[in-house]
């Protein structure tokens, strides 16, 4: 299998290319057409297997077509520590280059105001840790109203790090 069988646009095969891959890996081989049919997924995979881009490939295709309104992302993709969002938003960023979608990650331990700005621009894939989501909740910069995808990436870590009351706190509002 090849990733040109698995129904991704042009500039999505085009940014995958670019990076010199052109077999998907068993974990995105699997998880990528479930994603595309829009139904839910649950996978694990050992570290280095691809999960990230078997979730970000997918949506970035889903995406296509209409753009993100300002504070309110389409995807939300909580992660458990700032250096895993920022990994997951550079690979929306390294396979949706060639499209018009907006990517950013937020998480504590920086300033606030430039991830203000950005989301009153809108982005269309938020990625977050659940503590400065729920700060950003709570000044009203964001509005999840519009979400319709959300991964909760590396799950049994952000529960294991006691995250279980902020995620009920996001998913309540969803």
């Amino acid at each position: 299998m090849k990733f040109t069988d698995l129904g991704l646009s042009a500039e999505i095969l085009r940014a995958i290319a670019e990076q010199g891959y052109d077999t998907p890996t068993p974990i995105q081989q699997q998880a990528i057409p479930v994603v595309l049919q829009k139904r839910d997924l649950m996978a694990c995979a050992q570290t280095g297997t691809g999960k990230t881009a078997g979730f970000t490939l997918p949506i970035l295709q889903l995406l296509q077509g209409k753009r993100a309104r300002p504070k309110q992302p389409r995807v939300l993709v909580l992660t458990p520590t700032r250096e895993l969002a920022m990994q997951v938003e550079e690979s929306v960023r390294t396979y949706g280059k060639h499209l018009p979608l907006t990517s950013l990650s937020i998480f504590g331990g920086v300033g606030i105001n430039p991830q203000i700005h950005a989301l009153a621009r809108g982005v269309d894939i938020l990625v977050a840790t659940p503590g400065r989501l729920l700060d950003h909740m709570q000044q009203r910069t964001v509005d999840l109203s519009a979400v319709e995808i959300l991964v909760l990436d590396e799950a049994d870590r952000m529960l294991d790090m006691g995250f279980i009351r902020d995620i009920r706190k996001i998913l309540a509002v969803m």
